[in-house]
């Protein structure tokens, strides 16, 4: 049986919030360093599972629910891995090829996969208005980055990259939105943390990229990678997706281009036109019709226990 919903110490909305503003930070970091993208990746990933793992002494509970994990559930975990590994590999990859605004904007259409999954998997229906929203926002995203957008050569390439990245991460958070109804945000986490290294340190090694041999400052932009957008972003969205949906959380990540716009003004000296601001503000408040009127979020208000899981899934 489906356990009822705790209701949220935090406001989901909130924690929405701060987790994409520090996922914001990733494509800044990835910029600055000039490791390979399957290193940056890969370090990433494992620097955050060493940041966890002490966390373990303080959360003894999280030792015993992995152990009793179910065979399939240990699957779904292993495939989560997967979507996420391919998502940082696509990504990073492709913004060798392309600016951080055009990569930035195509990895945050996950949206129009999420609507699709969400009512596919889980039965979702957006209301109207909520949808509009949506597609406002996605609108938006392109006016970010419709003067970057190159049809040809490798930027063409960098672009479907990217967008290879955000269907394979609405994979991911489609299977986080099933599975954290039975497991807690700190043991979902780090096993899926863990199997992602494990994935990206095999990767590393079938096609020969050195584990070691990077300077200073690429060590300690690995390091920020996984603070930030990793711990401070992705783990803080784990959390809450068991109070709000794949869709919820990838319109929300809609607001990346507008964190990740500001920090590459600051940082990498890039200007910030027009076309972005006029972009940020068609964003917000397509974010803002999408919440106002979405009736899919899952007991935020009420703590009211969710819907049976999918058929499909179950």
């Amino acid at each position: 049986m489906n356990k009822p919903l705790d209701k949220p110490l935090f406001p989901p909305y909130l924690a929405l919030f701060f987790g994409v503003l520090a996922i914001s930070t990733s494509a800044i970091f990835v910029k600055l360093s000039d490791a390979p993208s399957p290193i940056i990746a890969t370090y990433r990933l494992v620097f955050s599972v060493v940041l966890t793992l002490p966390l373990l002494f303080w959360n003894r509970g999280a030792i015993a629910e992995i152990v009793r994990m179910p065979r399939k559930q240990w699957l779904l975990c292993a495939l989560s891995g997967a979507f996420l590994a391919s998502h940082f590999l696509l990504w990073f990859e492709s913004l060798n090829y392309t600016s951080v605004a055009s990569s930035t904007v195509l990895v945050t259409l996950q949206p129009l996969f999420a609507f699709i999954g969400g009512y596919f998997f889980f039965g979702e229906k957006l209301r109207p208005l909520a949808l509009t929203g949506g597609l406002l926002a996605i609108a938006g995203s392109f006016v970010i980055g419709w003067g970057d957008f190159r049809v040809g050569g490798m930027a063409l390439w960098g672009d479907i990259l990217a967008l290879a990245g955000a269907a394979t991460v609405t994979g991911y958070w489609l299977i986080a939105q099933y599975i954290r109804q039975y497991l807690s945000s700190f043991s979902y986490t780090l096993v899926v943390y863990s199997i992602t290294s494990v994935i990206l340190v095999a990767y590393d090694l079938a096609f020969g990229y050195s584990l070691t041999g990077y300077s200073a400052a690429n060590w300690g932009w690995f390091f920020c990678l996984a603070l930030f957008p990793t711990l401070l972003g992705h783990s803080i969205l784990n959390w809450i997706i068991k109070w709000l949906n794949t869709t919820t959380i990838s319109m929300g990540i809609l607001g990346e281009p507008i964190g990740t716009a500001i920090l590459a003004y600051f940082i990498l000296g890039e200007v910030v036109t027009m076309p972005q601001y006029v972009g940020g503000l068609i964003i917000l408040a397509g974010i803002y019709l999408f919440i106002r009127n979405n009736q899919t979020s899952k007991g935020v208000e009420s703590g009211e226990p969710t819907a049976s899981p999918p058929k499909k899934l179950a």
